[in-house]
């Protein structure tokens, strides 16, 4: 019996972990949802590919809402592996069993696609094309969303233009006049004196605007920014792979560990069948066999007397 507690607290253990694994991937779910700047930014990390460019809201903003939903179903799966280690059943743990392995597949599969094909995907930042994106869509009509993120990328990370300030000279921002036009650079390639505002990437005010629109680098050199953001994105988008990566990890020890435990518990249920049908015949009265077996001996001692009588 000791044995079967054992091995029944064991999965129970495992089951909480991975219901708190549920509750994570709930909650950051929410947390990604309702951060609009880090949805934002990831606009850009898509802004190369011809299929995601075209949703219509950002790449992170889709995947708070399968993170939700997956912690949701994990969180089922967990409750689902309780009830199963109560009934302590082949069909409940079968049932468990399955229901892990499907999500276990499904999030392996999803996981492999982003760490190993990101390129076909579509999640790439490519120095060519991003330069591309910026001097044929930043301050186009239609583009505010692809605009807002440049803006919130420079104002953020202190850079301006992908790989060189320059990259605003030949673009329709400047040649259409899309900005004001003696504009030599988007205002949140200044320093701004409002960093501390929700939306300051949105309203920016430089410390000194006609300074940083100079065109002489020891005359903006201290209210422009000059470093290039794409060496600022790649790292930003290297720390969200390493957590995806990490917490992918996690979950798919738990699954693992839940599995295992599904097993040990499915192959102990017979030696438990076993162990209770010998208890209960311990605890049976005394049987019909035995009652038939007193009761023929006592009929024959009495007829044994009366034969005597008669003698």
């Amino acid at each position: 019996m000791t044995r079967l507690y054992s091995h029944k607290v064991l999965l129970n253990f495992f089951n909480l972990l991975f219901l708190f694994c549920g509750i994570i991937l709930v909650s950051s779910g929410l947390y990604l949802f309702n951060d609009p700047k880090r949805i934002l930014l990831s606009r850009l990390l898509a802004a190369t590919s011809e299929q995601l460019n075209n949703l219509p809201q950002p790449l992170f903003y889709y995947i708070s809402i399968g993170l939700t939903v997956v912690g949701l179903l994990v969180v089922i799966a967990a409750l689902v592996g309780f009830w199963a280690s109560c009934l302590d059943t082949y069909y409940c743990l079968g049932f468990y069993f399955l229901a892990v392995v499907i999500l276990f597949l499904t999030e392996s599969m999803i996981c492999l696609a982003i760490i190993l094909w990101p390129h076909c995907l579509g999640i790439t930042l490519d120095e060519s094309k991003m330069v591309k994106i910026l001097q044929g869509f930043y301050g186009v009509p239609g583009k505010e969303q692809l605009t807002n993120a440049i803006d919130l990328a420079q104002a953020s990370f202190g850079c301006c233009g992908m790989n060189s300030v320059i990259n605003y000279d030949t673009s329709l921002w400047k040649l259409q006049r899309y900005g004001q036009r003696e504009w030599v650079v988007p205002l949140t390639c200044c320093i701004l004196m409002n960093n501390n505002d929700i939306l300051y990437y949105l309203d920016p005010k430089p410390v000194n605007e006609t300074q940083c629109q100079m065109l002489q680098e020891t005359e903006f050199s201290e209210y422009r920014h000059s470093i290039p953001c794409l060496k600022y994105l790649d790292n930003w988008y290297r720390e969200q792979y390493l957590v995806f990566l990490s917490a992918s990890l996690i979950l798919a020890i738990v699954q693992i560990c839940v599995l295992l435990s599904i097993i040990v518990n499915c192959s102990n249920v017979p030696s438990k069948k076993v162990e209770e049908k010998k208890m209960s015949e311990l605890r049976k009265p005394p049987t019909e066999t035995h009652h038939t077996l007193v009761k023929n001996i006592y009929e024959q001692d009495l007829a044994l007397q009366s034969l005597r009588k008669y003698r």
